[in-house]
């Protein structure tokens, strides 16, 4: 079960980010996190911005509706996405 916060009219949640994989994906659970496979590699922020772009399309949301709280450089990161409810967050994984 992922752990998801409502804050102010937003959801805080944890990711676990796989870089370089073999294609963008949402892969469940792992650990009370949303399990993310990323394409991009993870240099010069280029997983981050990916993992923003991928949120946001699955939500059908803004780019600046996503944003990286804490973990810029870690696998586990803290994600803040706008205008959605913690079932939407719930129902991606």
């Amino acid at each position: 079960m992922i752990q998801i916060s409502a804050r102010g009219g937003a959801a805080v949640f944890s990711v676990r980010v796989t870089p370089r994989a073999s294609r963008d994906a949402i892969g469940g659970e792992y650990q009370g996190a949303l399990r993310l496979r990323l394409t991009a590699p993870p240099v010069d922020n280029l997983a981050n911005e990916a993992l923003c772009r991928l949120l946001a399309k699955r939500l059908n949301l803004p780019l600046s509706a996503v944003r990286i709280l804490s973990g810029f450089t870690s696998r586990t990161k803290r994600v803040e996405v706008t205008g959605v409810t913690p079932a939407q967050i719930q129902s991606l994984a």
